[in-house]
C-alpha cells in the first residue's frame, strides 16, 4: 500500500515538474493552465498508473533478481499511460500541449526509477531490523534447495529470509551450505528432519518451502499438515507444471516455480477497496440501524431471561481468534459452543429467536464486528474453535479470508447443514472473489432476508 501511495505521490511530481519546465520553454509561446487544473490531470494519471501497475502485479513482491521486471514495467505502464494521455487529450474540452507530455514521457520513468530504488534500500533497511519479514525453512538441501536459498538471499523484496536447511539424510546433518554464484557470501546450516510443528515452532517459521520436486505425495501431504498445525504456510518446488486450483497459487521467483497453498487475492487492490467499502457501509448501517438495534434488544429481553447480545469466541482470517457479537437467539442455559440448530423448532431456540434466525435479523450486531476489522460484509462464515481443529487441510483454506457475516453458502439450499459439511460455495467464493460479486452477493442477501427464508 504504501509503494503504490509513494508511485502515486511520485506521478504527481514528475508531472507537475514537467509542466514547470514547459512553462519556462518559449515564454508568450506556450499554453498555460491553472494549477488546479494541472493537479487534477496529474492525480487523473497517476491513478491510471498505479491501477495498471496494480494489475501487473507490481505490489505483490519483488520477484526479480536484479529488479529488471520492475524496471520494465515502469517502463511499460509509462509508455502505455501516455499513449493514452495522448489519445484522450484530441477528446478534452480544452488545447493541450504534446510538448508537455514530450517532456513527461521523459521524467516519469527517472522519477519513478529513482523512487523505486529508494524504496528499495528503504526496504532492505526496515528488513535488517526485522520488520516485514517472513522466516522460512527448506525443506531439502539439494541443487533444488540451494537454488531457492540463492534465489531468497537476493531477492530481499520478497521478505522471504531464509534460516536453515532441513533434509531427513543423517549425513549431511550438521554440514553448511553456500548460496550460488560468482562470489558465495551467506551460508545456511542444515538441520535432521523430518519437517514437524516442534521443529516449525522452535525456529519459529512462517513459512516452509518444499525443495523435493520427487518427493511423494503422501509425504507432502504430511508435511502440509505439520505446517499448518504450526500456523505456518507452505510452498513448494512441483515437478511438472500443475493447473491452479482453488487453493494452489503459482508464482515465478527468477526461473524458479513456487506453488503456495493460498487462496489470496493476486491483486491488492481488491483488499483496499473491500476494507474501505465494509468500514464505510458497517458505519452507515448502524447509524441507520439504531433504532431497530435498541427495539429488537428491548424485545429480546422481555421475550426471555439474559442479556440481548449474544459473545462468542470464533475463528478468523490465518486462524486468529476473535469475539463474534450475536443477537442472542436461545436460552441462556443453552451451551454456548455446541453445534448450531439445523432445525426451526429445536427447543434451545427462543420464540422470538425464531424470528431473528429466519430473517437473519441475529446477525447485525456482527457489524460491530467489521467495523473494527475482525469480519468482512461477504466472506466465509466464521466457525467455533472446536470445529476448526478438526478441520482437513482443504478445510483450512476457509481461514485464507476475512470471514463474513454473509457469503455463497447462506444463499444456497445447502444451509440447513454444517458449513464445513459444505465447503465447495466458500472454496468457490476464495478463487473467484471480486467487487462485483461481493455486490451481488449483498444484494441476493437483502432479497434473502425481505423473504424471510
Amino acid at each position: 500500500m504504501l509503494e503504490a501511495i509513494a508511485d502515486f505521490v511520485t506521478v504527481i511530481a514528475a508531472a507537475t515538474l514537467a509542466y514547470g519546465i514547459y512553462s519556462r520553454m518559449g515564454e508568450g509561446k506556450n499554453l498555460h493552465y491553472s494549477h488546479l487544473l494541472v493537479f487534477e490531470v496529474s492525480a487523473a494519471l497517476a491513478g491510471v498508473m498505479v491501477l495498471m501497475l496494480d494489475r501487473m502485479g507490481t505490489y505483490s513482491g519483488g520477484t526479480s533478481l536484479l529488479r529488471v521486471r520492475e524496471t520494465e514495467q515502469v517502463l511499460r505502464v509509462s509508455a502505455q499511460a501516455l499513449a493514452i494521455a495522448f489519445g484522450a487529450s484530441f477528446f478534452a474540452n480544452f488545447l493541450f500541449s504534446r510538448w508537455l507530455l514530450v517532456i513527461t514521457a521523459g521524467l516519469l520513468p527517472l522519477f519513478l526509477f529513482v523512487q523505486k530504488h529508494f524504496i528499495y534500500i528503504l526496504v532492505q533497511g526496515l528488513h535488517s531490523r526485522g520488520y516485514g519479514i517472513e522466516r522460512v525453512l527448506i525443506y531439502g538441501s539439494g541443487s533444488t534447495g540451494r537454488r531457492v536459498y540463492s534465489v531468497l538471499r537476493r531477492s530481499p523484496k520478497l521478505g522471504l529470509e531464509p534460516l536453515a536447511f532441513v533434509d531427513e539424510n543423517p549425513a549431511k546433518a550438521g554440514s553448511t551450505i553456500l548460496e550460488m554464484g560468482y562470489d558465495p557470501r551467506r551460508s545456511a546450516p542444515v538441520i535432521l528432519g523430518p519437517i514437524t510443528r516442534e521443529l516449525i515452532a522452535q525456529y519459529n517459521a512462517d513459512l516452509v518451502i518444499v525443495a523435493i520436486p520427487s518427493l511423494q505425495r503422501p509425504k507432502l501431504h504430511q508435511t502440509l499438515r505439520e505446517a499448518l498445525a504450526a500456523h505456518a504456510r507452505v510452498s513448494f518446488v512441483p515437478s511438472t507444471f500443475l493447473h491452479s486450483d482453488s487453493w494452489v497459487d503459482f508464482q515465478d521467483i527468477d526461473g524458479v516455480l513456487l506453488a503456495s497453498f493460498s487462496g489470496r487475492p493476486k491483486h491488492c487492490t481488491y483488499e483496499w477497496a473491500k476494507r474501505i467499502c465494509d468500514f464505510g457501509g458497517a458505519v452507515v448501517l448502524l447509524a441507520l440501524g439504531l433504532p431497530i438495534f435498541l427495539l429488537l434488544a428491548i424485545l429480546i429481553r422481555l421475550d426471555s431471561k439474559g442479556p440481548a447480545l449474544f459473545r462468542q469466541e470464533r475463528v478468523g482470517l490465518q486462524g486468529r481468534r476473535f469475539p463474534m457479537f450475536k443477537f442472542r437467539t436461545m436460552y441462556v442455559d443453552a451451551a454456548p459452543y455446541a453445534y448450531s440448530p439445523r432445525v426451526p423448532d429445536d427447543p434451545r431456540i427462543t420464540s422470538l429467536g425464531r424470528f431473528l434466525r429466519r430473517t437473519s435479523l441475529d446477525e447485525l450486531p456482527q457489524l460491530i464486528n467489521v467495523l473494527v476489522g475482525d469480519m468482512a460484509l461477504v466472506g466465509p462464515r466464521p466457525e467455533m474453535s472446536f470445529i476448526v481443529e478438526e478441520y482437513t487441510d482443504q478445510h483450512r483454506q476457509r481461514l485464507q479470508v476475512k470471514p463474513g457475516i454473509t457469503g455463497l453458502w447462506q444463499l444456497s439450499g445447502d444451509r440447513a447443514y454444517l458449513i464445513h459439511e459444505n465447503i465447495e460455495y466458500d472454496l468457490y467464493y476464495i478463487q473467484h472473489r471480486n467487487f462485483f460479486l461481493d455486490v451481488a452477493i449483498l444484494l441476493h442477501t437483502i432479497i434473502f432476508a425481505m423473504r424471510g427464508i
